[in-house]
């Protein structure tokens, strides 16, 4: 894992092959379906550009569904987090649905993830696992080698036209997102092709996109758990997603509790 781990600090991203088992995705697939049929409170699916397929998107599924809690907390993802985050302590913050139905064209825009969540502190990655292939047609993650590093917060935006998410309060202490799309050439970017139970794994300030699922026949169900490590603590600041606050937190404090469970500790 020297590897995986080595290039996560240098590029801010990495992919872990085979890392979920296939008994694991025949669970988390089925969770998938249970949720698209009837989805959670934290619902924030995005309309389809040109009335053509469907993304569906949630969040803090393992809140309410058993699959999904028991994968966040009892996987081994809590102790791969400790290794990349190098880290004594490992906190759940939330997981997510990503779901690209075929012929779906909407791009997921350029972003850093970590201006949208009520944290700070240096610790902090994403597990994406592909419970489909995926290929660059189909909707890969791309990754801006070393954004990580530059200290830059992008300024959150709603994710195009969709139901059940406003948009976000402007912080003056972020700044828009650069125009990469169009000025692809300007940056390097990295990406993999990924096989069901690969997984991504990418620091909160890594700036990342993808395309549509290009696909007529294929579909893109991602599933990405977040995890925090020991210099990270609650910040209320302007701008985050509400849908991840805490009432019970106030900035500064530890994430230790209910909402944000330790799932991980240094023996």
């Amino acid at each position: 894992m020297q590897k995986e781990i080595s290039e996560y600090q240098h590029l801010g991203a990495t992919v872990i092959r085979q890392c979920v088992d296939v008994d694991a995705l025949v669970k988390l697939s089925s969770a998938t379906e249970a949720d698209i049929h009837s989805p959670g409170p934290f619902y924030h699916g995005y309309r389809s550009e040109a009335g053509r397929g469907s993304f569906h998107g949630n969040l803090r599924l393992w809140e309410h569904d058993d699959t999904f809690r028991e994968f966040c907390l009892a996987s081994h993802l809590p102790q791969l987090a400790a290794e990349f985050l190098n880290s004594q302590r490992v906190n759940l913050l939330y997981d997510q649905l990503f779901v690209k139905e075929p012929g779906t064209p909407n791009r997921t825009r350029w972003h850093n993830d970590q201006p949208y969540w009520p944290i700070r502190g240096g610790q902090v990655l994403s597990f994406w696992i592909a419970l489909d292939p995926v290929t660059r047609d189909s909707g890969a993650l791309e990754f801006i080698a070393g954004s990580h590093r530059w200290g830059r917060w992008f300024q959150p935006q709603a994710f195009g036209d969709t139901a059940g998410q406003s948009e976000y309060v402007a912080n003056p202490d972020y700044e828009p997102i650069p125009d990469i799309q169009n000025h692809r050439g300007d940056y390097e970017i990295v990406s993999w092709d990924l096989e069901p139970g690969d997984v991504y794994v990418f620091h909160g300030l890594t700036v990342h996109g993808s395309g549509g699922n290009h696909h007529q026949s294929h579909r893109r169900r991602g599933y990405a758990v977040r995890y925090t490590g020991d210099d990270v603590v609650y910040d209320s600041r302007v701008g985050t997603n509400t849908s991840l606050c805490s009432e019970g937190h106030r900035d500064g404090m530890v994430l230790d509790s209910d909402r944000y469970p330790v799932v991980w500790l240094a023996s």
